[in-house]
């Protein structure tokens, strides 16, 4: 059974972390999913727990109320043809915009290289670029992103301070790609980071458990869906393809 909750006192995407692990430590409880920006929960329990349960595992800074079933009438119920192609769509919703900033380092990386077309060189200039601007949204809350990115991140799980200096690691990447300075090292480094992330994403994925992806933080809330695998993925294979080239020279 599935229930929905209301939750108050929630500031901040750290705020979020806390209340849903909370939730989810509950015995009999199956999975717990809570969105900061409607203040709610969602709850599925193999049996009933009462409201009294859910309150006393959770610090005193929140509340948590049980919300009505609301009755949805045909019009509404008949938008989509079912509730798979419905939370489909609201994926590519919360996708949009990591496809839009992916399109802008596509443009920013061809008007760069605009009449000097040479494979290497944009594959470069998109590795720093994407490191540098994935890093920005990382920086307007690196506590929220921290904790985000320890709930699926190995290395960020048995080391915390990890997701702290993380974004900062993406800094110095950006800037040793775009300037050129050691590439063959930044290449390996970059194959180890992202291997550690991916991991941790492969499995999320495989758990089938709702977790929010911290690739650009937390001002961005985005679903951890295969475009997340796939993002690492592709810069993964830009690294190796470009490692094996370094090494050939």
């Amino acid at each position: 059974m599935t229930h929905t909750y209301s939750v108050q006192g929630m500031t901040c995407n750290g705020c979020r972390t806390s209340v849903e692990q909370k939730l989810n430590s509950i015995s009999g409880l199956t999975k717990a999913t809570v969105d900061l920006a409607s203040e709610t929960a969602k709850i599925t329990m193999e049996h009933h727990i009462d409201l009294a349960t859910l309150q006393a595992s959770l610090p005193e800074k929140f509340s948590i109320s049980e919300i009505a079933p609301q009755v949805v009438t045909l019009e509404t119920s008949t938008i989509f043809d079912s509730p798979s192609q419905e939370n489909k769509l609201s994926k590519l919703r919360q996708l949009k915009p990591l496809f839009l900033i992916f399109g802008f380092i596509v443009v920013l990386v061809t008007a760069k290289n605009y009449g000097a077309w040479t494979m290497d060189a944009m594959m470069l200039d998109f590795m720093g670029a994407f490191f540098l601007i994935f890093s920005l949204f990382k920086f307007f809350d690196l506590k929220g992103f921290a904790q985000s990115f320890g709930m699926y991140d190995p290395l960020a799980k048995v080391i915390p301070v990890y997701g702290k200096i993380y974004p900062f690691i993406e800094v110095a990447l950006g800037v040793l790609f775009l300037a050129r300075i050691e590439i063959p090292i930044v290449l390996v480094i970059t194959i180890l980071v992202l291997a550690i992330t991916t991991i941790g994403v492969t499995l999320s994925l495989l758990s089938k458990k709702t977790i929010q992806c911290a690739c650009l933080g937390t001002v961005l809330k985005l679903p951890m869906t295969q475009a997340t695998f796939i993002e690492n993925a592709i810069m993964i294979v830009m690294a190796i393809s470009l490692i094996i080239k370094y090494s050939l020279l």
